[in-house]
């Protein structure tokens, strides 16, 4: 027994033997490195170089907290009215950047998505399809939900392609919550440019726009169609056709910018074209018998352009941070680049700066001449002054205000004036409360429709920052719009006015009047950026 146990020893010795020196032959697999994430500090703070790349990402994001207060006394059937709306927010971006032998290269996209209700609204969004309204009875127009790809670009040589802000626009509401002043801010609309960059901190950019974000509608009396003449009897407008006024993308917008950036701030002049351009005639008569049927073309297309000039002035002799801009604008069949609708939302025709307004402001770009059937544009401007105070590293203070004006070709409202007695025939109102009214009579005095208004507002801000990247601050702002000259009918006062056409004709319907309205708002926000 012994001598077979000395035999299995010695056996598995020889074995363990030949099994090392076997494995001393084999080659030896080992663990792959750790590659850790380092720090890449050509770009400033939170950088890191993804591994395996020499790309370097920030990653970044914000969360927001909003409650809001508005002035309403409506007592308009089927009006909101609310006073009071709250909004949370997630911002995400995403910025990487790598060095080549042309410069840096560059992608930024930025993703934002909110939940908004009562008066913190935008019809924008809904027009050009980031949010998405609640389909209840109660909540339809008053909660939304969005989702929104704010920015999506790269950045090369000079050259700038994607999801950005317009070149156009200067000021954009910096320092502000709401953005309630007039002026551009198109702060994402698709675009292709190039930027020229020269000594002394100038430059200038040559930029193709996505005309859909500039856009505002065509005055159209009726739904998306405008009657203009198509037959006369002895002399006087006897039958009418339908333009289609939804507008057609042909041409993109070109902007044009110049800048200057030194160390006393920096400042812009910049320039935009807009194309105007609706559908065809129809091609039967919708009124009247007999007469002479006349040839009206298509309405020629027509370029709405926009001049902005704005200067940006550091003040660090007041306190470090300190900051004034100063900017105006004029356009042509372009408002939205005079930024005239911002307080109200450049997506309809007639909207209301807040729920339960007096009366509509409007905000066409264009109306089409019932006899030629052919484009007027519209005019408007704006001039803006915002100024930012540090009180101290913890505490800064913001002071805005702006004033603007928008006025329609001249003989445009007579014109749909004239066309209104023939499509209303009977005293009717088939246009709604765009309905002008005929010439002569008390309701074309005080319709609302194609007036020429104005608007100013003024505002202030208070911002705590008790830690870095963190804010807490409230802001307030008066805005007063009103009616250049004339009255309009008080729609809180009078709702159904614009159904009783005939009634305030012939002095049996009371109806209110007024000549401007105004309202205050006040903003509450709590922000986190990381």
């Amino acid at each position: 027994m012994k001598l077979l146990k000395r035999s299995l020893l010695g056996s598995a010795a020889a074995f363990a033997a030949m099994g090392a020196a076997h494995a001393a032959d084999l080659p030896v697999k080992k663990a792959a490195p750790i590659e850790y994430v380092r720090v890449c500090s050509a770009y400033g703070a939170g950088f890191f170089y993804i591994p395996g790349t020499d790309t370097c990402l920030r990653i970044s994001g914000r969360a927001r907290f909003e409650g809001a207060y508005q002035t309403s006394s409506s007592r308009q059937p089927g009006a909101a009215g609310d006073t009071s709306g709250f909004r949370g927010l997630a911002r995400f971006n995403l910025d990487a950047r790598t060095q080549t032998a042309y410069g840096t290269l560059r992608a930024f996209t930025r993703l934002e998505a909110a939940s908004r209700t009562g008066v913190i609204h935008s019809g924008t969004m809904v027009r050009i399809g980031q949010a998405y309204r609640g389909t209840g009875v109660d909540e339809l127009g008053r909660a939304q939900q969005y989702v929104n790809v704010d920015k999506a670009f790269i950045q090369f040589a000079g050259l700038t392609a994607g999801r950005a802000s317009s070149f156009y626009d200067f000021y954009a509401h910096d320092f502000e919550f709401y953005g309630a002043t007039s002026g551009s801010d198109n702060s994402s609309t698709n675009l292709l440019a190039y930027t020229g960059t020269f000594s002394g901190g100038f430059s200038a950019t040559l930029s193709v726009e996505d005309p859909v974000f500039t856009r505002s509608p065509v005055f159209a009396p009726t739904s998306a169609v405008t009657p203009v003449f198509v037959g006369y009897t002895e002399g006087r407008p006897s039958r009418y056709g339908t333009v289609d006024t939804v507008q057609r993308s042909r041409l993109p917008d070109f902007v044009g910018a110049l800048r200057v950036d030194q160390a006393w701030g920096s400042a812009q002049l910049s320039a935009a074209t807009h194309e105007i351009n609706v559908g065809n005639l129809s091609t039967s008569p919708a009124a009247g018998a007999g007469g002479v049927l006349t040839g009206i073309r298509h309405a020629n297309a027509v370029q709405g352009w926009g001049v902005q000039g704005g200067v940006k002035v550091n003040l660090p002799s007041i306190a470090p941070g300190d900051t004034l801009y100063l900017q105006g604008a004029y356009a042509d069949g372009a408002q939205s680049y005079a930024g005239y609708c911002m307080i109200a939302g450049c997506y309809a025709q007639s909207n209301t700066g807040f729920d339960t307004q007096k009366f509509e402001q409007y905000f066409a770009d264009a109306s089409i001449n019932p006899f030629t059937g052919q484009l007027q544009t519209s005019t408007s401007f704006s001039a803006v002054a915002a100024f930012l105070h540090y009180w101290s590293p913890e505490w800064r203070s913001a002071l805005f205000g702006s004033y603007g004006e928008q006025d329609f070709s001249a003989g445009a409202r007579l014109a749909q004036g004239a066309l209104f007695g023939l499509v209303n025939p009977n005293g009717g109102n088939s246009f709604g409360p765009n309905g002008v009214g005929v010439p002569g009579t008390r309701f074309y005095q005080l319709s609302q429709a194609l007036r020429d208004t104005y608007q100013y507002v003024v505002g202030g801000s208070l911002i705590w920052s008790p830690v870095a990247d963190l804010d807490i601050g409230v802001e307030a702002f008066y805005t007063q719009i009103g009616v250049k000259s004339g009255r309009v009918i008080d729609l809180d006062k009078g709702p159904g006015a614009y159904g009783a056409i005939a009634q305030i004709n012939n002095g049996s319907f009371v109806s209110r009047t007024a000549t401007q309205d105004s309202m205050t708002h006040v903003r509450f926000r709590v922000q986190r950026d990381f």
